[in-house]
């Protein structure tokens, strides 16, 4: 027997249950139902505003009522078959029912389950917030909603990223504003015939005059490689992580200003071609002749 087949014949079985029941009514059977029930219904309205209450603390109206109201109408379900037991109706069959039917929802909607925990979860380890500039798995932007089932990011060409919580709650998120400081780094390119320690005193005097340059840690700039053009120099400095873009933008901009004005060339990919001439002995007999 098949789980349909399985939950028709416990659902037949309770409303047969049911019926009995309503041939043969009971006052005072149907007066202790209705009391368990409003029981039920009274604690479970307690207990939505304290899980409410309670989640609001750590987290979004949205998912705070969410968690509520899965908890009010659990509560409510189970009030239902407290009663209908104080009345006389079989509940085994309805727990039946109400089990083959939790089997049959949970794998039709087992994604919606797993990135509605994921949701939650997300708001436990809580490696991103609303406002947070972050990367997730490659998609790079501002976070503007953590919902119950997904995640929004407008990302920084200003198109909206919708992401699952399962997928956002197991990626490689990087989050820019969890730091006080963060790190600017450029390669820069002088010349051979340039003097490596002038056009570092330019580079460092540029970065000490900059205002979003952090003092600690001390910036750094040394030769890093030997191009094929010119001598590669790495430039590291810090800078508050809210204005990073901001120094990372300008003082690159005022460095290439500032080399040019000390007579230090930037040089651009060249290339130097010798061509091989030969001269044949017997061509130059035979222009002699």
């Amino acid at each position: 027997m098949g789980v349909l087949e399985s939950f028709r014949e416990a659902f037949r079985s309770v409303i047969d249950s049911i019926i009995a029941s309503l041939e043969s009514i009971e006052v005072t059977n149907l007066l202790a139902a209705l009391i368990t029930l409003i029981v039920f219904i009274l604690i479970g309205r307690v207990a939505k505003r304290a899980v409410y209450a309670w989640s609001l603390r750590t987290m979004p109206e949205s998912i705070a009522k969410s968690l509520s109201n899965v908890i009010y109408y659990s509560i409510i379900f189970l009030g239902i078959i407290g009663a209908l037991g104080v009345y006389g109706v079989s509940v085994s069959s309805l727990i039946l029912a109400g089990g083959i039917a939790g089997i049959v929802i949970g794998f039709a909607s087992q994604t919606v389950f797993s990135n509605l925990l994921s949701g939650l979860f997300l708001y436990v380890d809580r490696p991103l917030r609303v406002g947070d500039p972050v990367e997730v798995d490659g998609i790079g932007g501002v976070v503007v909603d953590i919902g119950v089932l997904s995640t929004r990011i407008i990302g920084w060409d200003g198109v909206l990223h919708r992401i699952p919580n399962e997928r956002t709650f197991t990626a490689h998120i990087k989050n820019f504003s969890r730091i006080i400081a963060r790190r600017v780094e450029y390669k820069v390119s002088i010349s051979y015939q340039d003097d490596i320690e002038k056009a570092k005193g330019v580079i460092l005097k540029v970065i000490e005059e900059e205002p979003l340059a952090l003092v600690e840690p001390a910036p750094q700039i040394y030769v890093n490689d030997l191009g094929d053009n010119g001598v590669i120099l790495t430039v590291r400095f810090w800078a508050p992580a809210p204005k990073w873009f901001d120094a990372k933008t300008r003082v690159l901009e005022k460095i290439k200003v500032a080399l040019d004005e000390a007579g230090i060339e930037i040089p651009f990919p060249q290339r130097v071609v010798w061509f091989r001439t030969t001269l044949r002995t017997s061509n130059v007999d035979e222009d002699q002749a």
